[in-house]
């Protein structure tokens, strides 16, 4: 079995009362740091995170992106190391 992790509601840095550090960059960190394979955002229809996205993430497959030169999948923790570390 090939279980994925996921959080398909994300905020970005535009919404309100959020961090200022939601961006691409932090989001791909965070989620190799927690084991998380796939995010969705909401927040796409805001202008500037709309352009971010466009300009920052490359299409994998069909509707699923990937930010440009990341190397989460490098960094990216096996299952059984990462519940070594778990509290």
């Amino acid at each position: 079995m090939n279980t994925k992790i996921v959080d398909l509601h994300i905020h970005s840095k535009y919404s309100r009362a959020t961090s200022k550090l939601l961006d691409l960059e932090h989001l791909d960190e965070s989620c190799v740091s927690k084991g998380i394979d796939l995010v969705a955002t909401g927040d796409f229809t805001h202008p500037a995170w709309f352009a971010e996205l466009s300009d920052k993430l490359e299409e994998k497959e069909s509707g699923i992106f990937s930010l440009k030169g990341s190397r989460s999948e490098e960094r990216r923790v096996g299952k059984e190391c990462r519940s070594r570390w778990a509290p």
